[in-house]
């Protein structure tokens, strides 16, 4: 079994696609694997038993990278997984810019 740490919150709906042979959770040690979101790991003491840390987001600002490569430790991210909450607000200031000229002044 593959143990999973959540350093942060993660949707119920990701986690889903974990079956039984993972347990997930937020107070496990000697985890296979981190999903982290916004949580910063640069002074993280990564157990032995890591292999890979997943940034719920873009970018790995918050996750030593260099440490991670030298103890072998796959690090990667999820670029694009705001794109539709992005398109969203795009869309919903263009209209309000639109229909409502008055309310320029409060964006």
């Amino acid at each position: 079994m593959y143990k999973i740490k959540t350093l942060n919150k993660i949707s119920e709906q990701g986690l889903e696609i974990f079956d039984d042979n993972y347990e997930v959770g937020d107070n496990l040690e000697h985890e296979d694997g981190i999903l982290v979101r916004s949580a910063k790991l640069h002074d993280y003491d990564f157990p032995a038993e890591l292999k890979a840390i997943a940034r719920a987001g873009a970018g790995v600002n918050n996750i030593p990278v260099d440490t991670c490569t030298e103890k072998g430790i796959c690090v990667f991210n999820t670029p694009g997984a705001n794109a539709n909450a992005v398109k969203e607000l795009v869309l919903c200031l263009s209209l309000i810019h639109i229909s409502e000229p008055t309310r320029r002044s409060y964006i």
